[in-house]
């Protein structure tokens, strides 16, 4: 199912729409120009994809960042650039392990 969020601007409409079910997997950038937080160092682990539960983009950036909630079970927003697409699953799935074998049993399960 996919949401659709309108914004209205002077001339125009500008939409966006969001999966949901959306899965992706963390990919932290490093260096002095790496967007903050760092996941990582913030309760986010790099073998779990996580559900995004949100898109937020502020009007004086061109980032665009994700809500996620991470293993301690925080909500963030993350920047788009330290994340990967995983897959799309069924809504109300948890997070899932990111190893092949773990992904081939929940493909079993559901």
């Amino acid at each position: 199912m996919a949401i659709a969020l309108n914004t209205r601007l002077k001339e125009g409409t500008v939409v966006i729409q969001f999966e949901t079910g959306v899965y992706v997997v963390i990919q932290q950038l490093e260096g002095s120009r790496a967007p903050r937080p760092m996941p990582l160092e913030n309760g986010f682990s790099n073998d779990v994809a996580y559900r995004v539960l949100g898109l937020h983009s502020p009007s004086e950036t061109s980032e665009c960042y994700l809500v996620l909630a991470n293993d301690r079970d925080e909500l963030w927003f993350i920047s788009n650039r330290h994340c990967r697409f995983h897959r799309i699953l069924p809504a109300g799935s948890p997070p899932i392990p990111r190893f092949a074998a773990a992904t081939t049993a929940l493909r079993q399960a559901t």
